[in-house]
């Protein structure tokens, strides 16, 4: 299929938006405009919005295009278009977590990182598609349809902030956020050709947010240009403006290595080219210790199973019928989970840390793919990679739900194509050093 026209934000970054509105070359109430109209003439065929709120987008821009003129000025997102998954709750709007179970739901006030955007004046145009409770990686199980991926709305947006990815990438707004238990920032932001960040465990708060597995989920934004996601981050994190300079200084003396992703996948080669490339010089070629990743994975899972099945065993047990097949296939079988998998997950966790952390030891980044294929086409859920026929979900997750398990912050950056579809280059590193991650995105 053909790819998406470009909306109106495509190639405007944050700091393009901020310099026009102070220059009086553009209104808040303008850029709401266009993102209305946007999402109204290219969205239909996008899947990319549950619900757009009109009214409260105006009434916000106006607000915020007055205290411009008064001269209280809240930052770099003030007056700027944000779309919010519908995971997260906006007072007053619709929260229906993807799922039949919450139809008609309006969320009586504001999540906590919502809060931070009102308070950084930012203008909330309305909420994004998620996949179902945000239990996949693909994006094409909710109940108002797939998210589409803009650059071939035949395949895939990824999951489970598709819709927010999807926004960004066809440049309806310039920045969203989304949630990451597994990957689910980040998977969506490579396979739609954007720029997403999950940061370190609870550095953006999560109250208000929908859980899928407590232990793994982490908010995080999603933007065009890496250097936006920052400018998000600082505001979500602190409630406050960035520092000047946030994200500068030189990336030549940032050591990176190379994490060889297919001790954790079977990968496409082209796809591990591609963002080997992009990654530049690094100081030593990784591959994770022996048993690690198998330990990785088996933790993951049971954790977030486990958790998972906690959150909706009444719903399973009550009316099964108002999930999507998929999903509640998945919660059945999460619910076989044993106590003592969980049990011995969360005690194991610990020394899987510091196992990683051996890895940073001359080192202050891990760079490897973010996921090892290009977006598949909408409801596949098996592909051939390298000769071998994998499971869709099992490959979007694999190189990105490690870093969940651990905490740590990672970011995904535009790397390439492949087949003329986007190829992402992910970005790991200690809790703290988030700056030298911006700093190689910015190189």
């Amino acid at each position: 299929m053909p790819p998406t026209p470009p909306g109106p934000f495509t190639g405007r970054s944050l700091t393009d938006l901020a310099r026009d509105l102070r220059a009086g070359r553009t209104t808040a109430a303008e850029l709401a405009r266009r993102a209305l109209d946007a999402i109204a003439g290219l969205d239909p065929a996008l899947g990319a919005f549950v619900t757009v709120d009109p009214a409260g987008a105006r009434a916000a821009a106006r607000r915020a295009d007055e205290e411009l003129a008064s001269g209280a000025d809240r930052g770099s997102l003030h007056g700027v278009p944000v779309a919010v998954k519908d995971l997260i709750d906006v007072a007053g709007l619709p929260c229906t977590m993807g799922s039949r179970h919450f139809a008609g739901h309006v969320a009586e006030a504001d999540a906590a990182c919502v809060t931070l955007l009102r308070e950084a004046g930012a203008v909330i145009v309305g909420k994004t598609t998620t996949h179902e409770f945000a239990y996949g990686p693909t994006g094409d199980r909710s109940a108002n349809g797939p998210s589409r991926n803009p650059r071939d709305p035949g395949r895939m947006s990824g999951g489970s902030s598709g819709g927010s990815a999807a926004a960004v990438a066809a440049g309806l707004v310039p920045l969203a956020l989304g949630t990451d238990t597994g990957g689910s920032v980040r998977i969506p932001a490579a396979l739609c050709g954007i720029a997403g960040f999950k940061p370190a465990y609870d550095a953006i708060p999560a109250g208000g947010v929908f859980p899928l597995s407590r232990s793994f989920d982490h908010v995080g934004v999603l933007a065009a240009d890496p250097y936006d996601c920052l400018v998000a981050y600082r505001h979500l994190a602190a409630g406050g403006p960035p520092p000047a300079g946030s994200g500068g200084g030189e990336a030549e003396d940032v050591r990176v290595a190379w994490l060889d992703p297919t001790a954790l996948s079977v990968c496409d080669p082209r796809v591990v080219q591609v963002a080997r490339a992009a990654a530049g010089v690094v100081t030593e070629e990784l591959r994770l210790p022996g048993g690690l990743a198998e330990e990785l994975r088996e933790t993951y899972a049971a954790i977030q199973r486990a958790e998972a099945a906690a959150v909706h065993a009444d719903r399973v047990a009550e009316a099964p019928e108002l999930f999507d097949p998929e999903v509640l296939d998945r919660l059945r079988a999460a619910m076989r989970v044993p106590a003592w998998a969980y049990v011995r997950a969360v005690e194991g966790r610990p020394a899987l840390a510091k196992t990683v952390e051996a890895l940073f030891d001359g080192h202050d980044v891990l760079a490897l793919p973010t996921v090892p294929l290009v977006a598949p086409p909408l409801d596949r859920r098996e592909i051939e990679l390298d000769g071998r026929t994998v499971a869709v979900r099992a490959a979007l997750l694999a190189l990105t739900s490690p870093w969940n398990v651990l905490g740590l912050p990672a970011l995904t950056v535009p790397a390439g194509s492949v087949d003329g579809l986007p190829v992402g280059l992910q970005l790991v590193c200690r809790p703290g050093r988030e700056d030298l991650l911006f700093r190689l995105a910015a190189r």
